[in-house]
């Protein structure tokens, strides 16, 4: 089967479908950290999106392409918390059953989240067991349609809509910083920077013990990982899509990676500084963005900050460096 590869015109298109379903966040900045990094810094806060992070964006758009019979049929997903959340609830909006394969330690916070948007809840052993191939028995078995996390062109061209905004309300970036898990995320904005801001330098930000992407890159195929250990639950992917990687490797600037101490750092300066939540994964542009100021001294940088859903147990810990 021939891959279907997203265009900027696929992101044109997801910008229609989201218009009044999903938020067009908010461009925030701090004058105290562009005087720091002595820069003009413009945060995409995806934090603050329906469900607390932009993968509502690609769900919405995926599963509004559906025909009526695939509707009726039901959808399900494997995710570790916020594209399940984010399926859960586009597909309730759409009228349209659910159901999400969580891993078993995934944040509670998430899990409630996606229990009480109306998905329904079926846990694996993320060391253990495949989800995706848990996924594709329910699609044999009950004629359900699959809507992944990342690898998908109706996801890519909808999580593509969020840098799209960022880059009409504060025109052309000389940077932008994507957090990178399985590259829906950073895949899409590359197709909307080619075309909005082409001279931008877009860099993808993993964690460092989950750099598949990074070494994919370098490899020039995708590279699979042993399962990750960072606090970055939602960007622990062990291996980028066909489709994530070949637009990632043909466009992408450089990926990046950052550790977990600099991580807590960005949520503390988000909360302290900016009054405002960001999980773990969603810090991970910010983390990069923050280092090696010098390179980037008058200029304009963009950063997406993907999401807001942390258990409030753990975030305490991070804010009072006791994790």
């Amino acid at each position: 089967m021939t891959a279907v590869y997203p265009s900027y015109e696929a992101v044109l298109e997801a910008a229609h479908t989201l218009n009044g379903h999903a938020h067009r966040t908010p461009v925030l900045r701090s004058q105290t950290l562009n005087a720091r990094l002595q820069a003009t810094v413009y945060f995409k806060a995806e934090n603050l999106q329906r469900i607390g992070a932009f993968k509502f964006r690609g769900a919405f758009n995926a599963i509004s392409r559906l025909t009526p019979a695939q509707k009726r049929a039901g959808v399900v997903t494997f995710s570790s918390g916020n594209h399940a959340q984010a399926v859960a609830l586009a597909a309730r909006l759409l009228d349209v059953t659910a159901t999400v394969i969580m891993p078993a330690d995934a944040p509670k916070a998430k899990v409630a989240a996606t229990q009480g948007y109306g998905g329904q809840v079926v846990f694996h052993d993320r060391h253990k067991q495949d989800r995706e191939a848990m996924a594709q028995a329910l699609v044999a078995q009950q004629g359900v349609t699959l809507i992944p996390p990342f690898n998908h062109p109706d996801v890519i061209a909808g999580q593509g809509t969020a840098a799209k905004e960022l880059f009409e309300e504060v025109g052309p970036l000389d940077y932008l910083f994507v957090p990178l898990g399985g590259g829906g995320l950073l895949s899409g904005s590359l197709l909307a920077a080619e075309v909005l801001a082409p001279d931008c330098k877009v860099i993808g930000v993993e964690p460092e013990a989950g750099n598949d992407a990074w070494q994919s890159l370098r490899a020039g195929y995708p590279v699979q990982i042993p399962q990750p250990d960072s606090i970055a639950d939602g960007a622990v992917t062990r291996q980028l899509g066909d489709l994530t990687f070949d637009i990632i490797k043909s466009r992408v600037h450089d990926i990046q990676l950052v550790d977990d101490a600099s991580l807590v750092e960005a949520m503390q300066f988000f909360a302290e500084r900016m009054k405002i939540v960001v999980e773990p994964t969603g810090c991970l542009g910010a983390a990069a963005a923050f280092r090696q100021a010098h390179e980037r001294q008058g200029k304009r940088v963009g950063v997406l900050l993907s999401g807001g859903n942390v258990d409030l147990a753990s975030y305490a810990r991070y804010l009072s460096n006791t994790w």
